[in-house]
Parts: C-alpha cells; sequence; structure tokens
C-alpha cells in the first residue's frame, strides 16, 4: 500500500471507531499524510464536543501521522479547486486536502461521499466508506 492524504473525515471516523476506521488504521500504519488544516479541523470538531487539548495532542501523536505545513502552494492550488468543487459544498479542508494530493501525487482519502463525484484532474479519490 503507498501513502495517501487523509482528509479530517477519515481521521474522525477512525477517531470515532466508524464505518471505515480499519482502512484508515491501514493507512496511518503506511505512513499516512495530513494537512495542517484538516488537523486544524480535527482538533475543532474534537474540542466542540469538549476533548482537551492535551487528550488530542496525545492522540494525534499516537497516530504517527506526517503534518504537512500549508505553504503558499498548496495554499493558491486549494483556492483554485473552488469553483471545480463548489457545486458539492467542499469546504477549504476539503479542498486542502485535494490541493496537497495532487501536489504530492498521493491518493485523497476522505469519508465524504460526495467527493466520489469530483472530477479533478491529477487527484484520485478513494472513500473509505
Amino acid at each position: 500500500m503507498r501513502r495517501v492524504v487523509l482528509d479530517s473525515s477519515a481521521v474522525l471516523a477512525r477517531i470515532f471507531d466508524e464505518p471505515g476506521a480499519a482502512a484508515v488504521q491501514n493507512f496511518l500504519e503506511q505512513g499516512a499524510i495530513l494537512s495542517t488544516v484538516n488537523l486544524a479541523e480535527v482538533v475543532s470538531i474534537l474540542r466542540q464536543s469538549d476533548w482537551p487539548i492535551g487528550t488530542i495532542e496525545s492522540l494525534v501523536a499516537q497516530f504517527d501521522v506526517k503534518v504537512i505545513p500549508f505553504g503558499r502552494t498548496t495554499a493558491l492550488a486549494t483556492g483554485d479547486l473552488w469553483p471545480n468543487t463548489r457545486a458539492l459544498g467542499l469546504s477549504l479542508g476539503d479542498r486542502s486536502c485535494l490541493a496537497l494530493a495532487r501536489e504530492l501525487g498521493l491518493p485523497a482519502v476522505t469519508g465524504d461521499r460526495a467527493w466520489a463525484r469530483l472530477d479533478l484532474p491529477g487527484v484520485e479519490v478513494r472513500l473509505i466508506r
């Protein structure tokens, strides 16, 4: 199995042991990648449920996921994806995952079924559920 870029929904599926959690665990064991934007989304969702930040930090450290900073190139590519993704309502985090996956030439992994309708050259989408 080769490396992948994880969307927030995939990470949350693993955390909450939702359908697809085992697949995400396999990706994590292979050295999955996560954008800092998607990490911020995961943290925000867990904080909304009153998870302590220390617990979240420990959990992310256990995953041993490679976190890639959201730089200028990825930011421009993320914004450029808006016209192609707006009809599906993809968030900034969704687009940052897709842009990073395209940049790295890796599949983007998500639990969001709407992504199956995407037709983005240079981006392979894998659904976990």
